[in-house]
């Protein structure tokens, strides 16, 4: 599952960096080039709506194989620098992959009896180490003849997914997974069918709060990585190594879901995110108004570093709040649905900047992460109720 997310990692801290050359080699506009993050929407979208079904019918292993190999079909379409409408739907089907893993892996974590919150806290800081990775690769690629290679690197890490997800899952189901190590399978619903399955899970409030929820908060950490760099570039005069600001950021996301472990544990993980929600806009309006390009990208690593628990915090309050028969479904449309934040909000970005230019970044992420902190609050806090 590590694996998994360390590729969704990779990917989308990929993307900041590119994002200058993409526009230079498509000749395309702010507006434009932000198709790539609608057509990832798409491929989300329609994974977490397929989540249930594909589960129910094939098992855990092979959807988290299915979405591993569909990755490596986006990177193969990806990587000769094809005609611009091909690179858009390449995105889609890496979308569709990544939510699909991303989903298994959030279900199957929060099902685990044994220390799952700190299980969760290790999953995601693999996310952010992926994040971290791939910028450092990417910025190379950049400024080389051949950008796109950089794709093939991609490949192969997620053929070395898909590899895993092979010779450890082996093609089982949750229950059996869970069975080997000792766990119970998850208790039973008196009806638990397919269609059954939805209609419960999205009539459960909590689950749309929750949802809609992640789908700002992913959508603020992905717009922070994507479009960092372009800011930076644009608006603080940084020069080719500014896309080493962007591993900065994703550096210290993956930090505070390792460091931050004890204070979540301290304040409660329910009050802990309206803190990390503040500071973050404070640090983000130095970013906005100190015009310093040193002290942006020492605020942009701080804003990661705080951002970096609240992910697995929420993934972890699912798994009280929601019934256990529901759960693995239910977070697979709450972080697909999420997922589709990493392409809305760095969408919208395109579009204002297209029109006002990229110095509109900062308002629109401090609004953002306004409403997260409101979306929090409407979030239920009830354990779930034993029917």
């Amino acid at each position: 599952m590590c694996m998994a997310l360390f590729l969704a990692g990779w990917n989308d801290g990929s993307t900041g960096p590119l994002l200058p050359r993409i526009q230079s080699v498509y000749h395309v506009g702010f507006a434009v080039v932000s198709l790539i993050f609608v057509s990832n929407c798409i491929g989300f979208v329609t994974a977490a709506a397929a989540n249930v079904h594909l589960t129910d019918r094939l098992g855990l292993g092979k959807v988290m194989v299915l979405g591993s190999v569909a990755q490596c079909i986006a990177y193969a379409l990806e990587a000769p620098a094809p005609p611009f409408p091909v690179f858009v739907v390449a995105y889609a089907i890496n979308g569709f992959g990544i939510a699909l893993q991303d989903a298994g892996a959030n279900g199957y974590v929060a099902s685990l009896a044994d220390n799952a919150e700190t299980k969760m806290g290790i999953l995601h800081a693999v996310y952010g180490l992926g994040a971290l990775s791939s910028p450092l690769v990417a910025t190379q690629f950049s400024q080389l003849h051949h950008w796109s290679f950089h794709y093939l690197t991609s490949l192969g890490v997620a053929i070395l997914d898909t590899i895993a997800q092979v010779v450890v899952f082996r093609f089982r189901d949750q229950d059996e997974c869970l069975a080997e190590i000792g766990q119970p399978p998850s208790e039973k619903a008196a009806s638990t069918n397919e269609d059954n399955k939805y209609k419960q899970i999205f009539r459960m409030r909590a689950v749309h709060y929750l949802a809609f929820f992640i789908l700002i908060y992913v959508g603020v950490e992905v717009t922070i990585g994507g479009w960092i760099v372009t800011f930076v570039i644009d608006v603080r005069h940084g020069g080719p190594s500014s896309g080493y600001i962007s591993a900065g950021f994703f550096g210290g996301l993956t930090l505070g879901r390792v460091a931050l472990l004890w204070l979540n544990k301290k304040i409660g993980e329910r009050r802990v995110i309206f803190l990390y929600a503040f500071l973050a806009i404070g640090l983000e309006l130095i970013v906005w108004l100190v015009p310093s390009l040193i002290g942006g990208a020492v605020a942009v690593s701080f804003v990661g570093m705080l951002l970096g628990p609240i992910y697995p915090i929420a993934m972890n309050h699912s798994g009280r709040i929601l019934p256990p028969w529901l759960l693995t479904g239910a977070i697979g449309w709450i972080a697909g649905f999420g997922q589709a934040g990493s392409a809305f909000l760095p969408f919208l970005t395109g579009l204002l900047a297209s029109k006002e230019g990229i110095k509109s970044l900062q308002p629109l992420l401090v609004s953002m992460m306004g409403l997260m902190a409101f979306l929090w609050a409407l979030v239920p806090n009830t354990p779930r109720r034993p029917d």
